[in-house]
């Protein structure tokens, strides 16, 4: 097989973070674990339900780990190891920190794709880690029936600039660094009728390191953030939400998209992705969305691959924050703000 001709996406029943199990499933898997063994140096674990595991250097930092894989979203090979490896490295710009070092995690059916190809993907991969600063210095491969690529990666924080999920306070200001609707363009293109432009423009956008991240550990004022991906933006803000027993509001003409008319014929074109369907069926009793119509509910649900950065913000930080995003290119408009509640997501108009 030539390498021009192979297309990844046709190898894959998944696609993306919208291969992620869907919420409430991995609840029921989770919720197997026995109780976690007792360490102080553990401040953050599986049980917080945040991006990445954090421990305590005892020095005044911590160490941040995280991994995260999945099946192509794209048909370059290039591509989607970049994309692959921005999205892993993510969990680290989550939590405030940076990334130190990245291990990769590679499936590949070696029945069925040539070993260049492999090649491919991983210098996609690497040149990502490049872009953010870290070696790509090791790794672990299998024979899988699907290709899967993803990476492990080790970054430090300043415990004082530590960003968990949970902390959002009541009259807290929403930002979401990046534009969704990933999930719905990626399957408009495997339905073959997606524009070029508009595929470009989310191959941008999953490509895009969150590095900002490090840059809002800084302020005091950001009081949680947790990036967001297969989950969609409603079940992201859903575990921000109950990690501190407040409601997110979110007003739906005001969230960042791709496109928004491309994405509403998409959407009216039956262009929806099955992780939307499982992610409202694990959590749509808990999404409040009124008026606000099956587009925006859809677009909520969306599985981002990749995907923007959730903050919650002190007003006293708005301006330093927005100057911040703008300052590295990001989306810098409030979508929505903390309310009083028990954990939901609201969506008006």
């Amino acid at each position: 097989m030539e390498q021009e001709q192979v297309k990844l996406t046709q190898y894959s029943h998944g696609a993306g973070c919208g291969c992620k199990i869907a919420p409430g499933v991995l609840d029921q898997i989770l919720g197997q674990l026995g109780v976690q063994a007792d360490d102080s140096k553990l401040i953050v674990g599986h049980g917080a339900r945040d991006d990445a595991a954090v421990y305590d250097l005892g020095d005044g930092t911590a160490a941040v780990s995280t991994t995260d894989f999945f099946m192509p979203i794209v048909d370059d090979p290039y591509a989607f190891g970049r994309i692959a490896a921005a999205n892993a490295i993510s969990d680290i710009y989550a939590m405030g920190g940076k990334p130190l070092m990245a291990i990769a995690i590679l499936g590949w059916p070696v029945d069925k794709l040539a070993p260049e190809v492999a090649g491919q993907v991983l210098e996609g991969g690497r040149s990502i880690c490049a872009e953010a600063g870290i070696p790509l210095a090791g790794g672990h491969s299998i024979d899988s029936p699907e290709p899967i690529f993803g990476l492990a990666v080790t970054g430090r924080v300043t415990l004082s600039k530590l960003k968990k999920n949970g902390g959002a306070a009541i009259g807290d200001v929403l930002y979401l660094t990046k534009p969704l609707g990933v999930g719905i363009v990626t399957t408009a293109q495997k339905k073959g009728v997606v524009e070029s432009s508009h595929l470009a423009a989310a191959q941008a956008n999953m490509t895009r390191l969150n590095k900002v991240g490090a840059a809002l550990g800084d302020i005091q004022g950001v009081h949680a953030m947790t990036d967001v991906t297969g989950f969609g933006l409603g079940g992201h803000a859903l575990e921000m939400a109950r990690a501190t027993g407040v409601d997110l509001a979110f007003e739906g003409s005001a969230l960042p998209l791709l496109d928004r008319e491309g994405l509403a014929k998409y959407h009216a074109a039956g262009c929806i992705p099955g992780g939307t369907r499982r992610n409202f069926a694990s959590y749509g009793q808990h999404l409040q969305w009124g008026e606000a119509g099956e587009f925006i509910r859809d677009v909520v649900c969306d599985p981002q691959t990749s995907g923007g950065l959730l903050v919650s913000v002190h007003p006293s930080a708005q301006d330093e924050v927005e100057r911040v995003l703008q300052d590295e290119g990001c989306y810098s408009r409030p979508i929505g703000e903390v309310v009083e509640g028990q954990g939901q997501v609201r969506l008006s108009t």
